[in-house]
């Protein structure tokens, strides 16, 4: 099992929030990476079966190259079953995770809720919060590898 975390960050702050889902992810035994979007390759997230994203929001919306990334990049994967899980930093209205967890449930993917939103720069807790969705990762991944698949189905 593998999971990745991509993320665009502009300030930093979202950046540690990968990192720290990473670990969380990482803490359960599961492989897992922290990688800029601007360096994720198509392997990385075709061999993933988790995928992680994150975007700071800029006037309401996620930055234009991550809604890029996620229209082009991610959908052209058919992430369809893969589990999927949307976070970022805002300083004003922090709608980005909401429209990436739209985005995946429209590829098909199996989103985690509630997408977690953090204010400003991550505090000491938010980063436990962090590593505790990266848990819930891979927990749910590990689970998801027990349930049996219906035939024809691949796992």
């Amino acid at each position: 099992m593998k999971a990745i975390v991509v993320y665009l960050s502009t300030s930093g702050n979202t950046k540690a929030m990968a990192e720290a889902i990473a670990n969380g992810i990482e803490s359960k035994h599961v492989d897992a990476k922290a990688i800029s979007f601007y360096d994720v390759k198509l392997e990385d997230l075709n061999g993933s079966d988790a995928i992680a994203v994150g975007s700071s929001t800029f006037y309401y919306r996620m930055l234009q190259p991550m809604e890029k990334f996620m229209d082009e990049t991610l959908a052209s994967t058919n992430p369809k079953g893969k589990l999927g899980a949307a976070f970022g930093s805002y300083g004003w209205s922090g709608e980005a995770p909401i429209l990436i967890a739209e985005k995946m449930r429209d590829m098909g993917m199996i989103v985690i809720d509630p997408v977690l939103r953090i204010l400003h720069k991550p505090t000491d807790k938010d980063l436990q919060e962090c590593k505790r969705l990266g848990v819930d990762i891979a927990e749910k991944l590990k689970h998801k590898s027990k349930t049996p698949q219906p035939q024809g189905t691949p796992s």
